[in-house]
């Protein structure tokens, strides 16, 4: 274990432990769009970063994102100096700009003073931030089936081959991990619709509630080597049976 000053309190973290997972640990607040636990971080929003020091600096410091820099003995860190906010108030008047429907963006843009951005609105903008949560979730753990398009002003999340057989599986990883709310989805329990696409919904094989598609049972199937009808058993009922399981056991 090293130690490390955080806002003025000396506390202890592993050596090279990101610094975002330092200050959470510490219940010290410190906003990032982009980061999940589920993946990497990526330091894409940029609204992460903290002001860094060591004494040997003699007084000089930088600053670094949070969710990519790694703890080392003797650092000093600031997560809400005046240089801190000033970058943080900038980067939220740029994701004002392009997302201002974004109910995530604009309570953290109101808590550092931006009532309304310098820069141009993107009125009919819609409210992804580019954090590429869902792309890395997808790319990660489930079959790639969305990224990153174009450049500049024009990129955006999509499919990344309209044209060839679509290979999302209606998981909903993207959608549930978004921070902004920003891909859209229609489910009615019996049928939902993500990225164009419209999949069936199974009912659970004890109680009938809604539980996955048949193209995420199939896949999941072939990751877990499990049957799919075990896969089609919801959360409840799964934990029905484990309770009942445990209750004979225990008794």
């Amino acid at each position: 274990m090293i130690s490390i000053t955080l806002d003025g309190k000396r506390v202890e973290a592993r050596k090279g432990e990101f610094l975002l997972a330092v200050a959470r640990r510490e219940g010290i607040d410190i906003p990032a769009l982009c980061h999940h636990e589920a993946v990497e971080p990526s330091g894409a929003c940029r609204l992460c970063m903290v002001e860094i020091t060591l004494p040997a600096w003699d007084g000089w410091s930088k600053v670094v994102t949070a969710c990519l820099f790694p703890a080392e003995d003797g650092l000093i860190v600031l997560t809400n100096s005046d240089r801190v906010r000033k970058l943080r108030k900038e980067t939220l008047e740029l994701l004002y700009a392009r997302c201002p429907s974004a109910e995530a963006v604009r309570t953290l843009a109101a808590e550092y003073g931006v009532i309304y951005p310098r820069h141009q609105v993107k009125e009919d903008g819609d409210n992804c931030t580019l954090c590429g949560i869902c792309t890395r979730i997808c790319q990660t753990h489930v079959t790639s089936a969305i990224s990153t398009l174009e450049r500049g002003i024009e990129k955006k999340v999509d499919k990344p081959f309209p044209e060839v057989v679509d290979s999302c599986i209606g998981c909903l990883s993207c959608a549930r991990a978004c921070p902004t709310a920003a891909i859209a989805v229609e489910d009615n329990g019996k049928q939902r619709t993500i990225w164009g696409r419209t999949f069936e919904v199974l009912p659970c094989t004890e109680c009938g509630a809604p539980t996955v598609t048949p193209e995420q049972a199939d896949w999941l199937a072939g990751r877990t080597g499990l049957a799919v009808e075990e896969l089609t058993v919801c959360d409840r009922c799964k934990a029905c049976k484990t309770a009942g399981a445990y209750s004979r056991i225990a008794w």
